[in-house]
């Protein structure tokens, strides 16, 4: 797998979260690369900086977004912006490293990925 950094997947990042005010993401700490080679299914991933890397590191709490280049690429604007918004749904509110899981709970992953893509229908594209 090769990765590299990913200038125009961050730069839309940061336009939903602006859009969409999602005040809780630390966007000096949030970086996204693009992979080409993967052997993964998924459209994109998050990779949160676990507790123990941070300390052990002394490095603050990073995210990294990664969008998988041969699925994610050739799709249309509003789905890729779907799926980068699914993406930032695994960014607690406390922005501590750690990912919220696809769960099921009232008020969890699936309830807040909903009011985020409600969200962005709203807006001008």
């Amino acid at each position: 797998v090769d990765w590299e950094q990913a200038p125009d997947i961050r730069g839309r990042l940061l336009h939903l979260i602006e859009k969409l005010d999602l005040a809780w993401i630390d966007t000096k700490k949030l970086y996204a690369v693009r992979s080409n080679g993967s052997s993964a299914r998924a459209y994109a991933r998050i990779w949160g900086m676990s507790r123990v890397w941070q300390v052990s590191a002394g490095l603050p709490p990073i995210y990294t977004v990664e969008v998988v280049s041969q699925y994610y690429d050739n799709l249309p604007e509003r789905k890729k912006d779907e799926i980068l918004l699914h993406e930032l749904a695994h960014i607690p509110k406390n922005f501590s490293g750690a990912l919220v899981a696809h769960n099921h709970v009232k008020g969890g992953f699936h309830d807040k990925l909903k009011q985020m893509l409600a969200a962005y229908k709203k807006i001008e594209y």
